[in-house]
């Protein structure tokens, strides 16, 4: 026959286990809107190189992107909203043709609600 006292620890790990078991998992990816895009001139490069302003939940980032294939096509893409992952230091989305792209963070501020 169990003891009373080990059945309460029993119970105990039960009850504090199961919802952490039943948790939802959240992903890192979320949804983020292109907001605005502008050239970038801070290099000297030949390279065409983009601010690209990306609104994720109550953030705005700006992202430096430079075309891999050398187009504009990025500045036709105001509006557009893509899965992305934020991480300290870079944002990660996928191209059109499925490819995970990571680019630099240049700055992330609030966003505050337009009253």
């Amino acid at each position: 026959m169990q003891k009373p006292a080990s059945a309460v620890i029993a119970l105990f790990f039960l009850v504090v286990a199961l919802p952490l078991l039943c948790e939802e998992r959240h992903s890192k990816w979320q949804v983020g809107t292109i907001m605005a895009i502008a050239a970038h001139h801070a290099d000297s490069t030949d390279i065409r190189k983009y601010d690209v302003s990306v609104k994720v939940g109550k953030t705005m980032y700006v992202v430096l992107y430079a075309p891999p294939d050398g187009t504009d096509t990025i500045t036709h893409r105001a509006g557009v909203d893509l899965l992305v992952s934020v991480g300290a230091k870079t944002m990660a989305f996928n191209n059109l043709l499925g490819r995970k792209i990571e680019v630099p963070i240049l700055s992330r501020k609030p966003v505050t609600p337009s009253t």
